[in-house]
């Protein structure tokens, strides 16, 4: 190894680092230590005359060793490689200190802070000293591109591949795709038809050549490394051969058994073989197995009877189909707060108590009251609660805002007033209006009349609970034992401008219940070796530089999977994230991490414990060689393994021990 020629350079980051560390102090600390040749500083290291410093430096003082004091390396270390590449010496003899995030960014005192950058600095150029040259590696991409969730984030990401010229795998878990936008009448604040805008799409998805649909499908496995995934989908039996279907509908016609519609929230029943809603893409039937009466009893078989092209197909199974692709968008969607964890809400325990997508469905022309806005009996409402953030902004259930329930709230308030001459009440916390025309829209329904509460609602009552427990009160605001009074819902509210507490009798309830992440959502992460948040979404690379990428290369997040956003967000972040992968699987090979584990087969004992630990799946076991192997492809350089092989048979590499020692000794020797 060469004698090591090491230039130092420091940022100020414009105040963030020179705010509190004394920058000079450091620089003349930084050219005393041992093996620096050159050391300097700069306001500004990662812009482009910072970087021709560095290469300027590394070329004019014959440098073989850079550190960088500067912020994270998660930020900048690879523009700082990259100049150390193009200057002529390896990438992997630079070492970064960060001196913004744990140093300036978190010392108040500037004399320590000072000392603190010294000390960082030292264990920077420690280590650099040992520093090894290490070999670019590169694999092919598979320019195939999967899409995991047919919803709107689904389509668009599945569509702009698809536009690109790319091969497109979509899987959605149910028989059709479109997600929970297929269920909504309007969409905010144009008003615009939710499905006339979605359907196009939908049936572009069906259509495309470069579009492979997998709709009744989910994604069983995952194995391989960016540019290189397997994966393996389980296509759930339909029961309908789908390439022999017309879709002429008879058999659902003919079929005298009924469950309760999913797609309607369970305000309509559906028959047990169907398709989900008219407009459903493939607009071909399955047979649900947990109601049809053939697979309970052995007896029926009407859909079969009527069925012409004799596309009924009792004796189907479900098949595992692998697929190889470069890229994975993951859109997998949200679900909704179940407001019965909030029992005096009165959900489920009330008449006409609905949840807000409960709502989309009555007021859609295509839904259970063909878009008349009615109570149970089948009357129509004079009275409407609207109660926002049921789920969201409460330490109890979600402490985060949900984005998207003020604006519906506004939408079913404006479509109410609309159908009926129902007086509206919105009980609200904050209005939280922040898109575009959002604003507009809100003041919009001022004008048309409705009433807004600024205060949580905390119970509902129906007119006999109330009068059991709250006498007094019932006949305080009024209500008497008439026909109509009785079947009315009191709800309690505090009206934070009035500074007082009040009970409204209304005919209907609405809750604005919290988006929240899926149940499945720690399946699919232990799939794609992605990290959950706190709150239960996928959580990306950065939240503001690498907003749709993941810590697994190759696999990037798309919709409300990553958290709550309208669909105009959501869009816009599923072309992201096509981006992203159509920019990964065109460049047609890969440079992966060199820091990667190794195995020293002499001294490996075949224990296993690596294989075990191993978060990225990255190590096997070679049974002819009884040793294990690092896959250097999936490996991403933690270090888990070479911490536990009881044998030091595993080299961390870019930190070894020699270089772990040393920066530790730079750190403590000041």
């Amino acid at each position: 190894m060469d004698k090591p020629r090491i230039g130092v350079f420091i940022c100020h980051c414009g105040t963030n680092i020179a705010g509190k560390v004394n920058i000079e102090e450091v620089k003349k600390f930084a050219a005393g230590l041992p093996d620096v040749v050159f050391a300097t500083d700069y306001k500004f290291m990662c812009s482009d005359p910072g970087q021709e410093l560095v290469g300027k430096a590394i070329r004019e003082h014959n440098l073989n060793r850079v550190v960088v004091a500067a912020c994270s390396p998660l930020m900048h270390e690879s523009t700082f490689r990259k100049v150390c590449m193009l200057s002529g010496i390896n990438q992997y003899l630079f070492q970064m200190a960060n001196i913004r995030e744990q140093c300036s960014w978190v010392t108040e005192d500037p004399e320590l802070a000072t000392s603190k950058a010294k000390a960082i600095l030292s264990g920077a150029v420690s280590k650099a000293r040992y520093l090894e040259p290490l070999n670019i590696k590169e694999v092919p991409i598979n320019p195939n591109i999967l899409v995991i969730g047919g919803g709107i984030a689904g389509i668009q990401a599945a569509l702009e591949c698809a536009e690109a010229g790319n091969k497109v795998v979509l899987v959605e878990k149910t028989p059709s795709i479109g997600g929970h936008m297929a269920q909504f009448d309007k969409t905010f604040p144009t008003l615009d038809c939710s499905a006339c805008i979605l359907t196009p799409k939908m049936t572009s998805v069906g259509q495309h050549n470069n579009i492979e649909l997998m709709t009744y499908s989910e994604v069983k496995e995952i194995s391989g490394y960016v540019g290189n995934f397997k994966v393996k989908i389980m296509q759930k039996a339909k029961y309908v051969d789908h390439d022999k279907c017309t879709g002429c509908g008879i058999c659902m016609t003919k079929c005298p058994y009924k469950a309760p519609n999913e797609f309607e929230e369970g305000l309509a029943t559906r028959k047990a073989i169907y398709t989900p809603f008219p407009q459903a893409v493939p607009n071909k039937p399955v047979i649900d197995k947990e109601t049809c009466v053939y697979f309970k009893t052995g007896k029926c078989r009407a859909c079969e009877k009527f069925c012409e092209p004799k596309a009924i197909r009792f004796d189907d199974t479900d098949k595992e189909v692998e697929v190889n692709v470069g890229a994975i968008i993951v859109a997998t969607g949200y679900e909704l707060f179940d407001t019965r964890a909030i029992p005096q809400l009165g959900y489920k325990k009330y008449d006409n108590v609905l949840t807000g997508l409960e709502f989309e469905r009555i007021n859609n022309a295509a839904g259970p009251t063909a878009g008349k806005i009615l109570l149970k009996d089948g009357s129509e409402p004079r009275s409407v609660a609207i109660l926002h953030c049921i789920g969201s902004r409460d330490k109890n259930y979600h402490e985060y805002c949900s984005r998207v329930c003020c604006m519906y709230a506004l939408k079913y308030a404006h479509l109410i007033k609309e159908k009926t001459e129902a007086d509206v009440f919105n009980c609200y916390i904050d209005m939280r209006c922040f898109g575009k025309g959002y604003e507009e829209f809100y003041h919009r329904l001022t004008d048309e009349g409705v009433d807004f509460i600024r205060g949580k609602a905390t119970t509902v009552l129906n007119y006999q609970d109330a009068k059991t427990l709250y006498p007094e009160m019932v006949e305080g605001i009024g209500l008497t034992d008439s026909e109509e009074d009785r079947k009315k819902l009191l709800v309690r509210v505090e009206d934070t401008l009035l500074k007082k507490s009040m009970w409204m009798p209304v005919d209907m309830v609405i809750l604005c219940n919290a988006m929240e992440s899926r149940r499945d959502a720690k399946d699919i992460s232990r799939l794609l070796n992605i990290s959950i948040g706190k709150d239960g979404f996928f959580l990306e690379k950065h939240p503001k530089l690498a907003p749709v990428s993941t810590a697994t290369d190759g696999v990037f997040l798309a919709g409300a999977c990553q958290g709550p956003k309208d669909i105009p967000d959501t869009v816009a972040q599923a072309s992201a994230a096509a981006a992203a992968a159509i920019s990964l699987v065109q460049r047609n090979k890969v440079v992966i991490e060199s820091a990667t584990a190794s195995i020293n087969e002499e001294l490996c004992s075949g224990c296993k414990m690596c294989n075990d630990i191993c978060p990225f799946t990255a190590i096997t076991y070679d049974e002819t060689k009884k040793k294990s192997i690092v896959n250097d492809a999936l490996c991403k350089g933690c270090g888990t393994c070479a911490s536990t092989c009881p044998s030091s048979a595993i080299t961390a590499n870019h930190f070894t021990d020699r270089q772990i020692y040393a920066e530790i000794e730079g750190l403590l020797n000041l």
